[in-house]
């Protein structure tokens, strides 16, 4: 099984200088746990999660007036469509994440959650893969 047999649509896209509560809406209408943020003037997409989120309020951030640019997760862990599903969700745990972006070369394609591979994890493909490791 390959990451792109479980990674979920961008359906969530942010900028920078959105609100907290803003992309807070748009995750909630698109049901997802995090946002996409993506800007002209940024040298590449960020992300802001739904522990992005928590984290600020935690702080005693307004998120009515905090902007999407100052909580986003910059530094991006990623993978290819084509990697095993099981190197993905590796690399998750590793780096603690929920969600990794998914690029075809330069191109954002999707979005790999824990969601989504605790979805595929009773599959018999998932489960034979497991056990030839």
């Amino acid at each position: 099984m390959r990451v792109q047999d479980g990674m979920s649509p961008i359906s969530a896209i942010v900028g920078p200088e959105h609100t907290l509560r803003q992309a807070a809406v748009k995750m909630v209408q698109n049901r997802t746990g995090a946002a996409i943020v993506n800007d002209g003037s940024l040298p590449g997409p960020g992300v802001i999660t739904e522990r992005d989120l928590l984290h600020a309020i935690a702080e005693g951030k307004d998120p009515a007036a905090e902007r999407v640019g100052d909580h986003m997760t910059g530094d991006l862990i990623t993978a290819s469509p084509r990697w095993p599903l099981s190197e993905a969700a590796s690399l998750m745990v590793k780096h603690g994440v929920r969600h990794v972006l998914v690029f075809d070369d330069a191109e954002l394609v999707g979005v790999l959650s824990m969601r989504d591979v605790v979805r595929l994890a009773n599959t018999a493909e998932w489960t034979a893969a497991l056990s030839v490791r």
